[in-house]
């Protein structure tokens, strides 16, 4: 079994993904990358993130046929088209869409690693992807960053997703990853079961993005003449 025996780096918030060398992987489980994941699994036609709110409605002008998608302190952007939940936006809607993404955190990560050498999205739902992808391109160093809660505050989800890559990078998974991602539900997922928040956090948001290794994609990050610009590559 092929490992990745290269330096790997995990760090943390928007400071981290300024200090990030090599194949950067931004990390945002709950809810940012995840998301991303879904989106593309339902057919959209490619996803933009920026990093304010201002660039995105700047950058929708230039893009008509395209959707304002994200959150600030978790709720819905006013006078965007959907929020970040990957439970509350339904394929119908944006099958063929060019997405606009703007977050918390995990935006903030992308337009923060400006030393990066290659930029991928992270989360637990294509975790192993990024890891065969990495050990495929055998890059000279990698570095994983947590982006956290806010990019500010760090948080046991993007931890967990961080060193279940690392490991898979190692060549031995966690022995214990369903019962550290159970654990997520009392520590790191305890908004998205709380009534009073439902309508921003809902319950199915918190399975959805703990479905580890369900999609064999990564999600890619370049940059053409409207800024940021992903693409999914299958494995």
């Amino acid at each position: 079994m092929r490992q990745f025996t290269n330096p790997i780096h995990i760090l943390r918030l928007i400071d981290g993904a300024k200090e990030a060398r090599g194949l950067t992987v931004i990390i945002d489980v709950f809810r940012a990358f995840s998301l991303e994941c879904y989106l593309y699994d339902r057919g959209v036609k490619e996803i933009r993130p920026v990093g304010s709110i201002e660039e995105a409605f700047a950058l929708k002008n230039s893009l008509p046929d395209s959707l304002l998608v994200g959150e600030r302190q978790g709720k819905k952007c006013e006078g965007f088209d959907f929020g970040n939940s990957p439970s509350s936006i339904p394929a119908e809607q944006i099958k063929g869409k060019t997405i606009i993404h703007t977050t918390s955190a995990g935006t903030q990560g992308i337009v923060n690693a400006t030393h990066a050498s290659e930029l991928l999205t992270g989360s637990l739902v294509n975790a192993k992807a990024i890891a065969d992808y990495i050990i495929e391109k055998q890059p000279e160093e990698v570095s994983l960053v947590c982006m956290g809660t806010g990019g500010t505050r760090p948080n046991a989800e993007d931890e967990l997703c961080a060193q279940y890559i690392k490991s898979l990078l190692e060549g031995s998974a966690l022995p214990d990853i369903e019962e550290k991602i159970r654990e997520l539900r009392f520590h790191g997922g305890e908004h998205f079961f709380n009534e009073e928040t439902q309508e921003v956090f809902p319950q199915e948001d918190f399975w959805l993005c703990c479905q580890y290794d369900r999609f064999p994609f990564v999600i890619r990050i370049q940059k053409d003449a409207h800024g940021y610009v992903t693409e999914q590559q299958l494995l």
